[in-house]
């Protein structure tokens, strides 16, 4: 695996006007298909990979409102008796100019994972959630997303500010819901490098997180090592049980800037 691209005459006139619109979405989704065969080998190598797997399910909108943020939700269950544990979730966007937008590697004994975030969508594309098991098996389930130029649009929040809040960290505990997590994000513009920069006309060069570490005391939770594909502002949600230990987040970014900050009982900021 590789570490670390949208009735009568009545009836009639609006089948006319439908048909192309449904074949132009089946057409699109064809080549997302194509392009996941082509990229596949360079993501994951020649291992086989369960499509449709019961262990993995991935929540995301069939349409986008912001196709810079766009939020998926992924969780995995592996059954009851089954020896094996989780190894890695990896995150697959096939259209985008960089489809693997990150890998999660998951801490020791890990048998369930809850695991939300947002990534930038490109054009219209299959998403796609891998997840490895501790034997090596691949185990994939995807949904299609209907959105365009996320990795391309302009950041959000103006530069200077921006910049005068890099690393700033967030934890959030929910452990009173009834499926215990956490929150951690990071502020950074995770620049593409295909943003444009709307006053010099330039393209802003990429920048953004690209390794990150989440502790509960000792014990890691999970690593990331991401792309250009993550949003803006890097958020997680993930699985977390409080145990009075505290929870340390440290994130690396490509210019080697490193940022840490550590929460104190695992209690949010």
């Amino acid at each position: 695996m590789m570490t670390i691209s949208r009735r009568a005459a009545l009836i009639g006139g609006l089948v006319v006007g439908v048909a192309p619109l449904s074949a132009a979405r089946a057409v699109a989704a064809d080549e997302s298909e194509a392009t996941w065969t082509s990229i596949k080998p360079d993501i994951f190598g020649d291992k086989p990979i369960e499509e449709a797997s019961p262990i993995v399910s991935l929540d995301a909108p069939k349409r986008a409102e912001d196709a810079a943020i766009v939020p998926f939700d992924i969780h995995v269950r592996l059954p009851d008796g089954d020896a094996r544990t989780l190894r890695s979730i990896s995150l697959v966007v096939d259209e985008n100019p960089s489809p693997l937008v990150a890998t999660f590697t998951l801490g020791a004994g890990s048998k369930s994972f809850d695991l939300s975030t947002r990534a930038r969508v490109n054009s219209y594309s299959f998403v796609r959630a891998v997840v490895e098991t501790s034997d090596g098996a691949l185990h994939m389930t995807k949904a299609y997303v209907k959105a365009a130029g996320g990795c391309s649009a302009p950041a959000a929040k103006d530069p200077v500010e921006a910049k005068a809040h890099l690393g700033e960290m967030r934890f959030r505990s929910f452990a009173d819901t009834g499926r215990p997590e956490a929150q951690v994000q990071i502020r950074h513009p995770n620049n593409s490098g295909m943003q444009m920069d709307q006053v010099t006309r330039l393209y802003t060069p990429a920048w953004f997180i690209q390794n990150l570490a989440v502790k509960q005391g000792p014990h890691l939770l999970f690593t990331m090592e991401g792309g250009i594909s993550v949003s803006e502002d890097p958020t997680f949600r993930f699985s977390y049980r409080p145990d009075g230990e505290p929870v340390s987040v440290e994130a690396k970014d490509t210019q080697g800037t490193v940022f840490k900050k550590e929460f104190p009982g695992g209690q949010g900021s």
